[in-house]
């Protein structure tokens, strides 16, 4: 079997990447600077031949976490996430965790942090001492990008609630030494960062890929799942976000950074040393989770034999106070290539590579940019692909003045191409390309749904921060989950809103590139297999 990687682009490093090159061509060596990581491939799996089950052999690798279907909500729009974060954050008594990218400057942006200091002060005035503890994760670099950033947004945090807030800015360990000192603002951002996606409040856990700023509140389309009355998810998530944390820069009152004390420092500290210090917090976080979930199936397993007993003996009380069993599994997958960290990377390889004839793999990105190896599997294996890609009038680039500009036109070209590649091999009806338009919004959804051969409903969605992209694989931290069902509501759910993206679509086809818009300059072809590797 042979493991690929999964290249997409990301939006929030390439802005101005185009025309730096054409500046300073010799930073394309740049990724030639830090040692490459060796290709690791994943065990041989056997998957279970009936229904959700079969998907088991992801607990192999990460804690499996069994809930009931009613506990989750997919959502659909901005405004429907923006005002949930605000709910929540208002309504948290213990915990609030968020890991970003970045936080936005603009007003909604400064109306979450205000949710979040009027919650600390209730909180604080209710006790005289406040049990909330709020814990920001964000990146090094797009957080400070600018006068007024990420960090100048928290800082009043800080500032007034020294004990109770935590801001850890996680800065790459790849960018360091020379190359730190001559790569500009903005495209430092292109060497690695902070990627992942998560809010959780108390035991309510939000995953998206969605950032924290007024764009991703108002008419910029991602996706959203609610996990509610989650604690062990919740658990996970809050310990994993406290790992990344300690390993990170910690934002001071007076806007300063320091490392916590004994830790080796990202970009000045020996490199690998630092990684290995990483991967060992990160891995204790996944492998305690397992263990600990582990033993909880089997505890209930043993509950549930002896509810049996007393069932037989007290009838419908003892019924009563049995909880159902779950009928949805939960699968963190991580991947954090510069630690060496590749789980989400095999999962998804594994389930791609093993996907079955007739089955339907519904994939999404805002930014299309596959690798080779990438294209291979999707082209070599037997499923149907139906991938959902950005049109250029919703890439967040569009209209930009400059080099910008022609970001839009480095994507169409990319596409072409692997259109072009599926022609020539007569897969037109297997693998579908579908662009996404609709008319004043940009798209950032990423994530996949399975239907299994025979099944109008998808069994299984992967969603997170992840673009399935070279940046995702090699240079980001990223997570998302595995949610895996066999309920038909929640089926319906998915369904619904994989149906919701793929309607405001039209399916690719030759004609498409022969509009007017399609018309891609010969420097941008040039120029961008060059870059292709920085995101």
């Amino acid at each position: 079997m042979v493991w690929t990687r999964l290249t997409v682009c990301t939006g929030s490093s390439i802005s101005t990447l185009l025309g730096f090159v054409s500046r300073s061509s010799w930073l394309l060596l740049a990724p030639l600077l830090t040692p490459s990581v060796p290709v690791i491939t994943a065990p041989p799996c056997s998957l279970c031949p009936e229904g959700a089950h079969r998907f088991q052999w992801i607990g192999n690798l990460v804690p499996e976490f069994g809930i009931s279907s009613s506990n989750i909500k997919v959502l659909s729009s901005p405004a429907e996430f923006y005002e949930l974060l605000k709910v929540q954050i208002k309504s948290a008594k213990q915990r609030v965790v968020m890991a970003s990218l970045y936080l936005g400057t603009g007003l909604l942006e400064q109306e979450l942090v205000d949710c979040l200091e009027e919650t600390l002060e209730k909180s604080f005035q209710a006790k005289g001492s406040s049990d909330l503890r709020v814990s920001i994760l964000l990146d090094y670099t797009r957080g400070s990008r600018g006068r007024k950033n990420s960090r100048t947004m928290l800082i009043p945090l800080l500032q007034r609630f020294p004990e109770q807030v935590r801001v850890s800015l996680f800065h790459t360990p790849n960018l360091r030494g020379l190359l730190r000192l001559l790569i500009p603002e903005r495209f430092n951002e292109t060497i690695g960062l902070q990627h992942i996606k998560v809010y959780l409040f108390d035991d309510n856990v939000i995953l998206s890929g969605a950032n924290l700023s007024d764009l991703y509140f108002t008419n910029r389309q991602d996706r959203y799942v609610l996990l509610q009355d989650s604690p062990e998810i919740a658990d996970f998530f809050t310990e994993l976000v406290d790992a990344i944390g300690d390993v990170s820069l910690q934002l001071q009152r007076d806007d300063t950074v320091q490392m916590m004390e004994g830790m080796v420092h990202p970009y000045q500290g020996d490199k690998v040393a630092y990684c290995e210090i990483a991967n060992r917090r990160v891995m204790e976080v996944i492998n305690s989770a397992r263990t600990r979930q582990e033993l909880l199936h089997a505890k209930t397993f043993h509950s549930s034999q002896q509810g049996s007993s007393l069932l037989s003996q007290k009838g419908s009380q003892a019924s009563r106070d049995l909880k159902p069993e779950p009928d949805t599994w939960i699968y963190p997958l991580i991947q954090m290539k510069p630690f060496g960290i590749q789980i989400d990377e095999m999962v998804t390889e594994t389930l791609l590579t093993e996907a079955e004839r007739d089955a339907r793999i519904y994939l999404t990105t805002g930014y299309f940019n596959l690798t080779q190896a990438y294209m291979d599997l999707i082209l070599g294996t037997r499923a149907e692909y139906r991938i959902l890609l950005a049109s250029p009038e919703v890439n967040g680039f569009f209209g930009a003045k400059g080099v910008a500009g022609a970001i839009p036109a480095a994507y169409v070209y990319i596409e072409h191409q692997f259109y072009s590649e599926v022609c020539y091999l007569h897969q037109q009806e297997r693998v579908q390309l579908q662009e996404y338009s609709r008319a004043g919004w940009t798209f950032h959804a990423k994530g996949l749904w399975l239907y299994l051969a025979g099944s109008d409903l998808p069994c299984l969605t992967f969603i997170g921060s992840p673009n399935f992209g070279y940046r995702s694989v090699h240079r980001d931290l990223e997570a998302q989950v595995a949610i895996v069902t066999e309920n038909k509501a929640l089926q319906q759910q998915l369904h619904q809103e994989q149906e919701q993206l793929y309607l405001c679509s039209g399916v690719v086809s030759s004609s498409t590139f022969e509009q007017p818009n399609r018309y891609v300059k010969l420097w941008v072809k040039l120029v961008t297999p060059l870059i292709k590797n920085f995101f």
